[in-house]
């Protein structure tokens, strides 16, 4: 096998596994392949100690403090804003919400937005391929305002049936909530053109950007995005913090969902008047250690370069998926031509979890399961897939451990 690494100049492969401590682990002895990005992305060690020295050195709750600590933390905090404004392209800093991921965001639109702008007979519209987040949301608007979901199909290859989709859009369809890559088989949307459609048909866009925004360049006012939702740990940064940008004028019109804190600008028992954006949607203490880190995982994605992040998955997906295509009893789930760095696939007579736990014993750390898309699952007739999904820190090396473990797999069960 061809082990030569495939990053390109400027995006230096060893010198990004060496930032990340965790990839020098060994697992039942053998060299840590870490192959579960799409689930959570590991940490790079810039990340950890940005938290760290929070705690050490400046640590306060923040916004409301006039000492320095207060001061210095909210400041480190709020840079974040900026940064994420700058990495989506937004116009604004105020349209960046920070939540605790992407699935508070899109709860958060659902029962803003949603419940002030849904009403009986009207329609939402999901694509069979979303994750249960972008799903369940919207089912338990569907159920309180009476309001019917439609789905757009998928062909065999896993792309959207996009002349479907224009026939279920109508002047009752109130949004359109996709996502932007598929968490379950990597399959890559027209966002766009689906963004566009969406608009002439009077209807909003929310698109689920977990599996887009940590590996291309997201530009949210190129695709004319309404809202767009992405979370931190899957971008190399801290669990429990995430993101779900609103264009202005919507979130402005948009109801608080929850009270307390800096959401509120005075209250009385008579009357409460809310603050400004973006804090009107940021109820209680926040995540500041996880703004703070989350700022710096993005700055790394940024100095890395999102053309170098794009050649490098793309070359590395385009091997893997020669490499694991030799094997007779293997079926990759999950074919369109356009891709993120994910492969989800089956082999014969041997069950997902099981090839998983071989590969486990392997140190080749990928997940197996349904990946909170069940109906994907079902779509394929399937319980489930295994799936290797890639990142910044994963090179030909990764693949070919892979390999060698599915051959034990093959060897155990034909």
């Amino acid at each position: 096998m061809n082990t030569q690494s495939v990053i390109k100049p400027g995006l230096g492969v060893e010198k990004i596994k060496a930032d990340f401590p965790i990839l020098a682990r060994e697992v039942y002895g053998k060299p840590l392949t870490f192959l579960d990005t799409a689930a959570s992305a590991q940490k790079p060690r810039a990340v950890i100690e940005a938290e760290t020295a929070l705690y050490e050195g400046y640590y306060a709750n923040i916004h409301r403090g006039v000492y320095k600590f207060s001061q210095d933390a909210t400041e480190a905090y709020e840079a974040n804003r900026e940064t994420v404004r700058t990495f989506i392209n937004a116009e604004k800093a105020r349209e960046c919400i920070f939540v605790r991921g992407a699935t508070e965001g899109i709860n958060l639109v659902a029962q803003t937005w949603g419940r002030a702008n849904v009403g009986k007979g009207d329609a939402i519209i999901l694509s069979y391929m979303e994750h249960h987040s972008n799903i369940v949301p919207w089912q338990m608007l569907a159920e309180e305002k009476g309001a019917a979901i439609k789905v757009i199909p998928m062909f065999d290859d896993g792309s959207l049936d996009m002349e479907t989709y224009k026939s279920l859009l109508s002047d009752r369809t109130k949004i359109v909530a996709v996502g932007h890559i598929s968490n379950a088989i990597g399959v890559m949307n027209p966002v766009k053109e689906i963004a566009r459609l969406a608009h002439e048909a009077g209807a909003v866009i929310l698109i689920d950007g977990c599996q887009a925004a940590p590996h291309l360049k997201v530009d949210v006012r190129d695709i004319d995005a309404d809202f767009y939702a992405f979370s931190a740990h899957k971008a190399y940064g801290p669990t429990g913090i995430g993101v779900i940008y609103g264009r202005e004028k919507l979130l402005d019109a948009m109801p608080p969902w929850q009270g307390g804190g800096d959401m509120i600008s005075t209250v009385t028992f008579e009357k409460t008047t809310y603050n400004d954006l973006p804090h009107k949607f940021e109820a209680g203490t926040p995540n500041i250690a996880g703004g703070i880190a989350m700022k710096v995982a993005l700055d790394y994605i940024t100095s890395l370069g999102h053309a170098n992040i794009v050649a490098h998955e793309h070359e590395l997906l385009e091997y893997a998926t020669r490499e694991l295509s030799a094997f007779n009893s293997l079926k990759i789930i999950g074919t369109a031509p356009e891709k993120g760095a994910i492969i989800s696939f089956t082999m014969q007579h041997a069950h997902p979890h099981d090839i998983g736990t071989i590969l486990d014993r392997q140190g080749i750390a990928v997940r197996a399961g349904h990946h909170c898309a069940q109906p994907v699952m079902d779509r394929f007739g399937i319980p489930g897939t295994v799936r290797a999904s890639f990142g910044i820190y994963n090179d030909k090396t990764d693949v070919d451990r892979l390999v060698a473990g599915l051959k034990k797999v093959v060897d155990i069960f034909g």
